[in-house]
């Protein structure tokens, strides 16, 4: 057969192995998607969201835009490897169709210059020639920074990088030896026929013809067998992620989310994560106490690869779920929902929890809004009581819902895997507020408002206060005077990262107050190491991630740390002898 050697045939086994396991993997997570996100998809996937997929799939997956903003050095290793290697192929393709117009494989396009031994003819084949060369260094640069990233990952700016599996170091160093075996390959061709570009021809008149005419089949068989080792093990590996990405976008961009159960679109999470280990360095855990491997990564890793194992377990527990890891993954993967059903305790399920909850009388809040102190707040008094202050401040009738009775909002049940028992709850809430007849739901605690803006079905509105104030001074309907106090800000986790509020905040306090900026805040806000999360820390510990942030929020010298969480302001009041207060606090005191 022309354009045919033996030493194609485990590229070609290998790439077929690939496309079988692929397929068969994808098709079994697809059906395993429930009812719910399979309506999902039938709804929207004729509604114009194909484009923006593909252009989100082209940024991400080969770009790699997410983590070059985050650490342009890592950006330039992910995208000279993943973009170039898509050029490679690419532009092959249209070369090595063009140069074999008759008997063309699929084949031919990897192993072009094998079987196309003649030296540009054209000024068409001297760049495509070049260029082919040029994307192979390009490629082999990416492969030398991860490398170096191996024996010391701080040159590319990360303290610590993910322990691997044996397997995924296996891969690892198959995908390495690709590259450099093609350059070797492509010069001992270019040695024996002269059809190399600067590169591979420059080291190719390195070898007399005697050696090139030795190693040559051997380097190119090599390569094919390294292809092979590559494609073989991707589908059991954390390099499942390079086409398992691809559908995780489109799904996404189709509005399909995870629910409290692991379904199908959980397992195409979990081989989206590429272990690049970015969620790491930041993590608190880590950070302030030098705990590894209960980081989201390993999780993902023991949820893929180990099932129903201890690891999973510890990993699971303890986190402090503050969404820092979150915030840093560049693929997305909603990390903290995953963590929770890695928590699942249903079967300590029992009925009628909540009844009592019936019992609060809601009715005189028509025409009123519904304020939600929270939990903590009841150990804060000081901010449920400011917040009455600017109730009265602007006249509006509210009904204090929590007032004389505890009501949880359900989310601490939810974050430690109480996931039956948390709706239970939800629902008697629900049933409450509507009772109630309530225009609008404020609360002070972030924990509560996340709970209340993505778990509940409410039809009102829902503020946090911060935003609630913000928009009374904004209206003109709270009048504040501007002190001379100087205060730092600390963006509660659950209000920040959770839920995406920072402006408010903000400029509530710029309205009464000085606001100094700090190092760490907005989305790389500290957390205070008391969250809620986590049932596995010492107090020692906590104490130890609570002072970093402390640190933190301390070296513009402040006269008033605020913070916008009732656990926060507790966790900070006991660290340091600077005022913590709430902003409603602060906005009551400049009345």
């Amino acid at each position: 057969m022309e354009n045919f050697s033996p030493f194609v045939l485990p590229f070609v086994l290998g790439a077929i192995a690939l496309l079988v396991i692929c397929c068969y993997k994808y098709v079994r997570w697809i059906r395993q998607f429930d009812l719910q996100q399979r309506m999902i998809i039938r709804k929207n996937i004729l509604k114009g969201k194909l484009l923006p997929a593909v252009w989100e799939m082209f940024t991400e997956c080969l770009l790699h835009l997410r983590i070059t903003k985050k650490n342009w050095r890592l950006g330039y290793m992910h995208r000279s490897i993943a973009f170039g290697w898509f050029l490679l192929i690419f532009v092959g393709a249209i070369e090595s169709r063009i140069g074999t117009p008759k008997n063309f494989h699929f084949w031919v396009a990897i192993f072009y210059r094998y079987f196309h031994h003649t030296p540009p003819e054209n000024q068409t084949a001297m760049i495509f020639t070049q260029l082919m060369d040029l994307l192979l260094l390009y490629v082999l640069s990416g492969v030398f920074l991860a490398f170096v990233k191996k024996i010391q990952s701080r040159i590319l700016g990360m303290k610590r990088t993910t322990k691997h599996t044996m397997m995924d170091n296996a891969i690892k160093f198959s995908l390495w030896g690709i590259f450099p075996l093609r350059l070797l390959s492509e010069s001992a061709t270019a040695c024996l026929y002269g059809n190399g570009g600067f590169l591979t021809q420059t080291i190719g008149n390195w070898f007399s013809p005697q050696v090139a005419g030795v190693l040559e089949l051997p380097f190119w068989t090599l390569y094919s067998i390294d292809l092979c080792l590559f494609f073989v093990l991707l589908p059991f590996t954390r390099y499942m992620h390079i086409f398992t990405e691809i559908f995780l976008i489109f799904f996404r961009r189709l509005g399909v989310k995870e629910h409290t159960k692991i379904t199908g679109f959980t397992k195409f999470e979990l081989s989206a994560c590429s272990r690049c280990g970015m969620c790491i360095d930041h993590c608190p855990l880590y950070k302030d106490l030098g705990i590894t491997e209960v980081q989201s990564v390993y999780l993902l890793r023991n949820l893929r690869n180990l099932e129903h194992h201890k690891d999973i377990i510890e990993a699971g527990k303890n986190c402090l779920m503050c969404n820092r890891c979150a915030e840093e993954c560049p693929v997305n993967i909603d990390l903290m929902n995953i963590r929770r059903m890695s928590r699942d305790k249903n079967e300590l399920d029992q009925t009628e929890n909540y009844n009592y909850l019936l019992k609060i009388q809601g009715f005189n809040a028509i025409g009123r809004v519904a304020y939600f102190g929270g939990c903590m707040s009841h150990l804060t008094p000081g901010i449920t009581e400011s917040m009455e202050t600017i109730f009265k401040a602007v006249g509006q009738k509210y009904w204090f819902m929590d007032q004389n009775s505890t009501i949880c909002c359900g989310r601490p049940l939810l974050q430690q895997g109480f996931n039956s028992q948390a709706t239970q709850l939800r629902l008697k809430n629900t049933e409450l507020i509507i009772k109630s007849g309530a225009t609008a739901l404020i609360t002070s605690c972030p924990i509560c408002y996340q709970s209340f803006t993505k778990e509940y079905k409410l039809n009102i509105p829902i503020y946090h206060h911060t935003e609630y104030i913000n928009m009374l001074i904004k209206s003109g309907k709270l009048k504040v005077k501007k002190g001379d106090l100087k205060v730092t800000y600390h963006d509660p986790c659950e209000l920040g990262r959770g839920c995406g509020i920072y402006k408010e905040p903000r400029k509530v306090l710029k309205a009464v107050a000085t606001l100094l900026k700090t190092k760490n805040e907005k989305e790389n806000s500290l957390c205070c190491g008391m969250n809620l999360g986590n049932t596995v820390l010492s107090l020692d510990q906590q104490t130890t991630i609570r002072n970093t942030a402390l640190d933190n929020l301390m070296q513009p010298q402040p006269d008033v740390i605020a913070t916008a969480c009732p656990m926060c302001k507790k966790a900070f009041m006991h660290g340091t002898q600077t005022e913590v207060k709430d902003i409603a606090e602060i906005v009551a005191e400049q009345l």
